[in-house]
């Protein structure tokens, strides 16, 4: 079935065309529907971050819900991984998180949760997106009279999340040497990250924690580290730390500016679990995008890297499966599952930053393990979106890449009318050659 609502990470777009105020109601009643015969408390758990599209989103959403009967629980801007968290901690049937994530202040969209704090697979996807095209459906299932659902704002439970970061942070450890910058991004992390970091001690320095309902993700968090880099060495500090918009991602800055590799972070990190007998299944889950060079680097570990398809949600799917416990993507998104079911930028940043106590180094002699393969990454605007493997010729230049002795990958942009070129190889100047004519071929083909 073709996906038209659900793309890489939930439904995204742009706010009050894609993710409009009909659509948004269509789709909460959808999501009402099918988690209706699993219900058990009768309860969904509504989350946001602070872009100014999310007042009319959420609102949305909560008369949705509560016209297909099921009671909303609102607590207003939280990160991404506290959904996830609190809608198994508060017992809630589901959970939506109303974020577009790293995308500028114009998109929105909606993420969604199970009861057990974990991103709906894609079976359920397609299972909610027929729902939304069946209006029939949709118009039996509203209810009526008592059965009508209703709503509550919860302001407090911001502190059992900040209690649950905490809690991943090794006890005997502080942070009290430790001089530390974090952007929130204006976005969903402005309290928890400053919060946190402060109540383990460190001396911080905060960007980003003015959201304005307009300024998410502009020119700071993750996306734009420059800032950052700039900040830690003004403040002479340890290290930096970027969130996204929902904080789910994290960008890491050693304390010369320079920003840290995101495949080089979680080698670091996967060895120094290991060090500490605690990576599970003797190995970890990256994505097919993550370098040649994070796979040879674990293997001097005894560490195996096993791939993914793109996205979190898969990277945590192959983890369950495996029985492992650490994994990630190249872009920030870190999951220690056994902290968080999803990528948690706040936690990720504290696990980097108890390495880097523990080391008693420098950041730029501990994420610096090794040097990487040359790597490149094009994102190129198309106006149409074939099956990749049904382009005219596309085995073909598939083959050549690889005679040359370099690894591709060609995929959509889930969110995007874009076509995501990556080559990686030895030699620099034969990928840019390569690369100019994949940009060719595909410009050719989709533009």
């Amino acid at each position: 079935m073709t996906m038209e609502l659900f793309g890489t990470d939930g439904v995204r777009g742009r706010a009050g065309k894609k993710v409009s105020a009909m659509a948004c109601m269509r789709l909460a009643m959808a999501t009402g529907i099918y988690f209706r015969p699993f219900s058990k408390t009768n309860k969904i758990l509504v989350g946001k971050d602070t872009r100014r599209s999310g007042y009319m989103v959420e609102n949305a959403i909560v008369s949705g819900l509560t016209a297909v009967g099921y009671d909303v629980v609102q607590i207003g801007p939280m990160p991404t991984p506290a959904i996830a968290f609190l809608t198994e901690n508060m017992r809630c049937d589901a959970g939506i998180m109303i974020s577009a994530s790293h995308n500028v202040y114009s998109d929105n969209g909606v993420k969604f949760f199970d009861c057990r704090g974990n991103k709906l697979n894609r079976e359920i996807e397609i299972k909610i997106e027929e729902i939304y095209n069946n209006l029939e459906q949709i118009d039996q299932a509203q209810a009526v009279e008592k059965s009508i659902g209703r709503s509550k704002r919860i302001d407090d439970v911001i502190g059992r999340y900040i209690v649950h970061i905490k809690n991943s942070f090794p006890r005997p450890l502080t942070l009290t040497d430790m001089r530390v910058v974090v952007d929130c991004a204006n976005g969903a992390g402005y309290i928890v990250a400053p919060t946190v970091l402060e109540e383990l001690g460190a001396d911080v320095k905060v960007l980003g924690d003015k959201p304005s309902g307009y300024n998410i993700n502009e020119g700071c968090g993750a996306m734009h580290p420059e800032s950052l880099a700039e900040a830690v060495i003004d403040y002479r500090a340890d290290m930096g730390i970027a969130l996204d918009g929902d904080a789910d991602r994290v960008v890491v800055v050693d304390e010369n500016g320079d920003i840290v590799d995101g495949d080089k972070l979680m080698a670091v990190l996967a060895v120094h679990l290991k060090g500490q007998g605690k990576l599970k299944g003797e190995g970890m889950v990256a994505t097919v995008m993550s370098n040649q060079g994070l796979e040879e680097y674990l293997a001097k570990h005894e560490i195996k890297l096993y791939r993914s398809a793109v996205g979190d949600k898969h990277v945590v799917k192959m983890m369950q499966e495996l029985g492992i416990n650490f994994g990630g993507e190249q872009s920030g998104h870190i999951i220690f599952s056994d902290y968080a079911k999803t990528g948690d930028g706040i936690s990720s940043a504290l696990q980097a930053l108890a390495c880097l106590v523990n080391s008693g180094k420098k950041a730029s002699e501990v994420f610096n393990p090794y040097e990487s393969y040359p790597q490149i990454l094009v994102n190129l605007p198309i106006s149409k979106k074939p099956d990749i493997d049904d382009i005219k010729d596309m085995a073909g230049l598939k083959e050549e890449v690889e005679a040359n002795g370099m690894r591709h990958l060609f995929r959509y942009s889930g969110t995007e009318n874009l076509v995501r070129i990556l080559l990686e190889g030895k030699d620099a100047d034969k990928l840019e050659t390569m690369m100019n004519k994949c940009e060719e071929f595909f410009k050719r083909e989709l533009c």
